[in-house]
């Protein structure tokens, strides 16, 4: 399983940068990179309504599920 975060592509449709991204919700542009170039391994709830108030989006235009090769396998069994 993995998570994309498309972040960078509502940040384009919205015409704002990292940088005045970054000072409007209140985190590091380091962090704010970090979530950009899906490096992050969790994103508090806080942050995440913070950049859906600012960008006027919901979580689902921002975070994207896409289902890796083996995720279908149950119990660590494989198929024949």
């Amino acid at each position: 399983m993995a998570i994309i975060i498309n972040l960078d592509v509502m940040m384009a449709k919205r015409k704002i940068g990292a940088m005045e991204l970054a000072n409007r919700i209140g985190i590091t542009p380091a962090n704010l990179s970090i979530l950009k170039n899906n490096k992050a391994k969790a994103i508090r709830f806080s942050t995440l309504e913070a950049i859906c108030k600012e960008l006027r989006c919901q979580p689902g235009d921002i975070l994207e599920y896409v289902e890796s090769e083996g995720d279908n396998e149950q119990d660590g069994e494989t198929e024949s």
